[in-house]
């Protein structure tokens, strides 16, 4: 009985490659044979070139992966190293003037962020100057809402009044509950600002940002006695 010929296309020749992986050893002489286009002119290889010209080209791809994370890793030890250097601050301030003093400095220079603004509430013991002015609580229960820093636009519209004169003239903004432990409610809220409209936005990585946050929050907590 007659029987129809099989048709084969594209992915029914790849897929019968795949399970015949001995193929070629069969046939040795079609790797000689067989031209294709190259693809990155007009001419045409053999199969045995067009195979090295893939790995080259995926080896290529593989160096600038490699590049990028080199730069990613060192790029994150700067800041690891900046990180570090504002926590020794922190953790040898003795009275609330030591801990603004310290973000201040540390934002400034290591960080290149020159705006930066700071309320607490939930704390007892003595006021703590230009920490303690009062907010609303529509503003506390925005910051309890956000588990994690928010970038981007201003979280909290109130904290605009917080960068006085400056405030017209930022466009991007880091809104960073502070919290002395990951689980813990948050006692006041960090905001960063920048003039740049792309230096903070959202997507961002906010891992240093969420420790910044457990590190002022300790650190203020701890003054309280």
């Amino acid at each position: 009985m007659d029987t129809q010929p099989t048709t084969l296309d594209a992915p029914a020749i790849a897929e019968f490659l795949t399970r015949h992986p001995n193929f070629f050893n069969d046939f040795p002489t079609l790797l000689a044979d067989l031209h294709i286009p190259h693809p990155h002119g007009t001419h045409a290889v053999s199969m045995s070139e067009r195979q090295l010209i893939a790995m080259r080209d995926k080896v290529r791809m593989l160096e600038s992966k490699l590049a990028e994370l080199i730069q990613f890793g060192e790029e994150n030890d700067g800041i690891s190293e900046k990180l570090h250097a504002l926590t020794l601050a922190l953790v040898t301030a003795s009275v609330p003037q030591d801990i603004t003093a310290a973000l201040a400095i540390h934002l400034r220079d290591g960080f290149a962020v020159p705006h930066h603004a700071l309320r607490a509430w939930t704390l007892t013991g003595e006021p703590m100057p230009g920490l303690g002015d009062p907010v609303s609580q529509a503003v506390r229960d925005s910051v309890a809402g956000m588990p994690h820093p928010v970038c981007g636009a201003l979280a909290v519209n109130e904290a605009s009044d917080w960068f006085g004169e400056a405030s017209p003239h930022l466009r991007s903004f880091a809104s960073i509950p502070l919290r002395p432990a990951p689980a813990a409610a948050p006692i006041g809220l960090r905001v960063l600002a920048s003039e740049e409209a792309k230096r903070l936005y959202p997507g961002m990585g906010t891992l240093y940002l969420e420790r910044l946050s457990q590190l002022v929050g300790a650190a203020l907590v701890r003054m309280q006695g």
